[in-house]
């Protein structure tokens, strides 16, 4: 009698553990691949019909909530709509808590999705400038990743989170030295990161891996932004498989690696392959981006693309600057009465929080009108377009530029001559912009001593580098100061590694 009562014990303690270990897993079925496949093509109404197909099935699938949280990031990073960040948080908090409380410890996934949505989750508080929460979102993600590390260390997922974390940690700029703090241990270099990156990569290649498009893109943007490689990301972009006429997501991808390594007329071409049907998440900045690429190439009709995004767009950034754009289209078409106009509409609407809105409004309450000869340079040059802009700014007598606009002249003139692998013309031109406006509130000395890093640590002159970008974090412009120093950072990093 007592060994049936403990037989049937077994068998229920059995029941029970094998009940608990399969009720709430995570795992990508076919349709939950299929449904994350279209949430990061922005296709949402496709993807929540599929979410709501695998609920019914497989009610005990957790991964939904993964990807239903690539929908809420998706939406607040593109719209930035502050009602929808109020309402979208809560639900990321009940998700959240759902996972904790019912998902099931002992899978590799367990952690890690918790991590991913605090990762995702930190870059849209930064979106909404809640640096603080952002900070401790990443802390919270760290620790998750390193304890899923010591517990699945080939959990491959995990290594794409923690490879972008340690390639991007040595970058922070000094202004937000608080916020390091708060991330405890987490250190790391960009080669660390990128080596993570690619052990991932090389997994994918062998097995079938959900993530292998986005930690390709991933790797795309790291080369782009922290490496300064912007030849090797664009062959690493092309190579990831993406379909601007496919997604509106892919589209941008190319287009802003396009953009950032002087393709403008490649980047026109893939801006205008975008899908603009029903089916698709509305992405206003895409117009934003082809309206730019058109005006960096001095077109004359960048300014209805400028106009299509103001109309669509509800959010916080860019607004600014799309007025600043709009009024340089103005100037460039011989109509200064409409630069100004554009300008007051300027200081009328947006924010000035961004690097790019804060500069629009200094333009704007300056009163300055742009020289259209230096205009039109920084635009050639901002599209890659170096040997034209050169011949533009070359016909000039130098007496001819005063002021801030005589600083603006050899700034310009070397980063053109950068572009064209000038480079000793260039570091001349560079220091007489840092000598002359050192103590400017402009940005153009502080981005000359980050571009005279760049040209050493190309040339191998290490010792030059490291004074040059330290340079660059020494001055403290009114305009771009977070993103250039940034830079400097990074290439301080490089020079460790």
């Amino acid at each position: 009698m007592h060994a049936l009562r403990f037989s049937i014990f077994v068998l229920l303690f059995l029941a029970t553990s094998l009940s608990c270990a399969a009720g709430k897993y995570f795992h990508f079925t076919a349709d939950a691949k299929t449904a994350y496949e279209k949430a990061t093509d922005l296709r949402f109404g496709e993807a929540y019909a599929l979410l709501a197909k695998v609920r019914l099935q497989e009610p005990d699938n957790l991964i939904v909530h993964h990807i239903e949280n690539y929908i809420d990031f998706f939406k607040l990073y593109i719209n930035e709509n502050e009602e929808e960040y109020k309402q979208l948080k809560v639900k990321r908090d009940r998700r959240l808590a759902t996972i904790v409380e019912k998902g099931n410890p002992n899978s590799p996934y367990y952690r890690f999705v918790q991590a991913d949505i605090r990762l995702q989750w930190a870059l849209v508080r930064l979106r909404f400038e809640d640096y603080l929460g952002a900070f401790t979102e990443v802390s919270k993600a760290y620790k998750l990743l390193k304890e899923n590390e010591a517990l699945y260390p080939d959990f491959m997922p995990n290594k794409k989170d923690l490879g972008i974390l340690h390639a991007m940690v040595g970058t922070i700029p000094d202004s937000y030295k608080w916020g390091v703090k708060l991330l405890g241990g987490l250190e790391g270099t960009i080669e660390e990161g990128r080596r993570e990156v690619e052990t991932v990569l090389k997994y994918a290649e062998a097995h079938d891996f959900v993530f292998e498009k986005e930690t390709k893109v991933l790797y795309a943007l790291l080369l782009l932004h922290l490496e300064n490689k912007g030849d090797t990301a664009w062959q690493a972009v092309n190579k990831a498989g993406l379909s601007p006429r496919r997604s509106p997501l892919e589209c941008f991808v190319m287009a802003h690696v396009a953009m950032r390594t002087g393709r403008n007329d490649q980047a026109i071409e893939l801006l205008q392959l975008y899908p603009k049907s029903g089916a698709y998440f509305s992405f206003p900045y895409l117009d934003y981006m082809l309206g730019l690429s058109k005006l960096r190439r001095l077109d004359r009709d960048a300014a209805p693309y400028f106009k299509a995004y103001l109309s669509a767009y509800n959010g916080r950034n860019f607004i600014k600057e799309t007025y600043q754009k709009l009024g340089w289209q103005s100037l460039i078409n011989g109509n200064e009465a409409g630069y100004k106009r554009h300008m007051l509409n300027c200081i009328a609407h947006g924010y000035s929080v961004a690097g790019g809105d804060k500069n629009a409004q200094q333009e704007a309450e300056s009163g300055i009108v742009p020289n259209l000869d230096l205009l039109r340079a920084r635009l050639l040059f901002d599209g890659g377009y170096f040997q034209k802009g050169y011949q533009l700014l070359a016909k000039q007598a130098t007496d001819s530029f005063k002021g801030v606009h005589e600083l603006e002249y050899f700034y310009r003139l070397g980063r053109l001559l950068h572009g064209m692998d000038r480079y000793e013309e260039a570091l001349r031109h560079y220091q007489l912009t840092l000598d002359k406006g050192a103590d400017s509130p402009w940005f153009y000395a502080c981005n000359a001593a980050l571009q005279m890093g760049i040209i050493y640590e190309e040339q191998g002159k290490r010792t030059q580098a490291r004074a040059a970008y330290e340079r660059c974090l020494g001055l403290k412009p009114e305009e771009y100061r977070v993103g250039l120093h940034q830079k400097a950072k990074a290439g301080l990093t490089r020079l460790e590694q």
